[in-house]
């Protein structure tokens, strides 16, 4: 249990420096650009190359090569591991480099496929853009398998804070070069991504060729490498599946008013944020150690309670979080965006867009985890099938929620946004419910105290809420006199109704003190 704290303590670590170099770059980018065509198709833009990055990047790498190759570890076969590694490593540069080269080719087709809203001068630029983007694609894949195998070996914080490097490049080209009109910017911060994405890369590799030995380019093909493709397809399908619903939410958008792409891309930069904070971090480090507990006998006992210790954890940091996006989101945008071309109706237009996505935030974590813990037993079709059930019930409530509830309501089109984050959502909830009942079945009913944590965040939100609607501060003084007092509200009351992660947390900080 302590291994898997220190990890998920890591993960977190690394991805909380990575995910605030990436406000600053999108708080930066909000300045240069703001809700502009240029945002549009930037945004646009990298939906695709990112297409191919979430297909075989960490997700699938998680599911079909961390397994395998902790298995190994764990049985002291280093040899084999390292052979595995750079087989599936050898695999994926041809991969990777045959599908960047054919993406560029069809840039295009691929523009009128994921945005065919996009005419004249943006649609122009959203080609360029992702021709540019492709090879950064390719080399985060590869960062994808340093991250691999630096988790595996139990070492976390590395892979996640690598990101770092990439927002930096980034920032500094918007910041040198953004005198220049917002098109040529455009360009210009693309390239840096490119120069970002190869120094991510060449910060982890040194790391993992240490843990693996020399290099070998070959790909061999024996019982774990073949067991890893048969795991890999499944898991790529299933987050190609996925990711068609993120393609549809971009193509939703992009048949609104511009600046609802851009809109959608800033509400889900801060989404992700508890996503990758609290439910990837206990994800990635409950995998290898999930996965070294299979054989044993009492493997189901293990993994139910860590996957009951796991989904506490994500609950009891992603619900204040929600509620904080749903009550209090304008304060965080306004703090985070409001800037240059950025205004305050920029800011309700994102909250707004916010909103729906944070209905299903927990729904999201805590399916990472119940995928992770299927992905250890070794079945990588079970979340496939969720997958599949997730994107249709997106798609067949986006339509009506995106282009056809607001004119009934009586709203502008623009706000049908709102309704795309809405329906993932509730598409993110199916998947949930899907793979807890399943798991359930397989592994035993999991116990999660969740109505103690709810307690506590609505104790919170309301001396918050009322400070709020007397108060007409500017957001950085609203922050300090609403958001904080919500957090130090809500661990006190968890605290005070005996939430074990809030007593765990607080005695943690409280033994820290006195040793000072």
């Amino acid at each position: 249990m302590a291994t898997t704290l220190r990890g998920a303590t890591l993960v977190a670590t690394g991805i909380f420096l990575s995910r605030i170099s990436g406000f600053l770059r999108v708080s930066v980018f909000a300045h240069y650009f703001g809700n502009s065509a240029a945002a549009d198709a930037f945004n646009a833009a990298m939906r695709i190359p990112n297409f191919l990055q979430n297909l075989f990047g960490e997700g699938v790498l998680s599911a079909s090569f961390i397994p395998v190759y902790a298995r190994l570890d764990a049985e002291g076969r280093k040899e084999e591991a390292s052979r595995l590694a750079y087989t599936i490593f050898s695999f994926l540069v041809l991969l990777v480099a045959s599908l960047v080269g054919a993406g560029i080719v069809a840039t295009p087709l691929l523009i009128g496929l994921i945005a065919p809203g996009f005419t004249g001068e943006r649609q122009v630029l959203a080609i360029l853009l992702v021709r540019i983007f492709f090879p950064a694609t390719g080399l985060l894949v590869l960062s994808a398998w340093c991250l691999g195998v630096l988790n595996s070996h139990r070492k976390f914080f590395l892979s996640y804070v690598a990101p770092v490097v990439w927002n930096a490049a980034i920032i500094a080209a918007l910041l040198l070069f953004g005198h220049n009109e917002q098109a040529a910017l455009a360009i210009y911060v693309a390239y840096a991504a490119v120069i970002g994405s190869l120094l991510q890369f060449l910060v982890q590799l040194p790391s993992a060729i240490k843990i693996l030995g020399r290099v070998r380019l070959q790909i061999v093909f024996d019982t774990f490498v073949n067991e890893v493709l048969r795991n890999f397809l499944p898991v790529v399908i299933g987050r190609g599946i996925v990711q068609i619903s993120a393609y549809f939410d971009s193509l939703l958008a992009s048949l609104l008013p511009a600046g609802a792409v851009a809109a959608l891309g800033y509400a889900q930069m801060l989404y992700l944020l508890p996503v990758s904070l609290f439910g990837m971090s206990v994800s990635a480090a409950e995998l290898p150690e999930m996965s070294r507990t299979i054989g044993s006998d009492e493997q189901y006992h293990q993994l139910r309670e860590k996957l009951r210790v796991g989904l506490e954890r994500i609950a009891f940091f992603v619900i204040p979080s929600a509620t904080v996006f749903l009550l209090f989101g304008d304060i965080v945008i306004g703090v985070l965006l409001e800037s240059g071309q950025f205004r305050r109706a920029d800011s309700v237009y994102v909250w707004a867009t916010l909103a729906g996505s944070s209905v299903g935030l927990l729904s999201v974590t805590f399916g990472r985890l119940y995928a992770s813990t299927f992905y250890a037993l070794k079945d990588t079709r079970s979340p496939l099938r969720f997958a599949i059930v997730r994107v249709v019930v997106s798609i067949a409530s986006g339509i009506p929620l995106a282009l056809y509830l607001p004119p009934k309501l009586g709203l502008s089109a623009a706000w049908g946004v709102v309704g795309i984050t809405l329906a993932s959502s509730l598409g993110g909830w199916m998947e949930c419910l899907l793979l807890r009942r399943s798991l359930c079945r397989r592994i035993g009913k999991v116990n999660v105290e969740l109505k103690r944590i709810m307690l506590a965040a609505v104790l919170a939100a309301a001396p918050a809420l009322a400070i709020k609607s007397l108060s007409d501060f500017k957001p950085m003084l609203m922050v300090a006199f609403v958001v904080v007092p919500f957090g130090i509200i809500y661990l006190t009351t968890a605290r005070w109704l005996a939430v074990a992660v809030a007593v765990e947390l607080l005695d943690k900080i409280r033994r820290r003190l006195l040793k000072r």
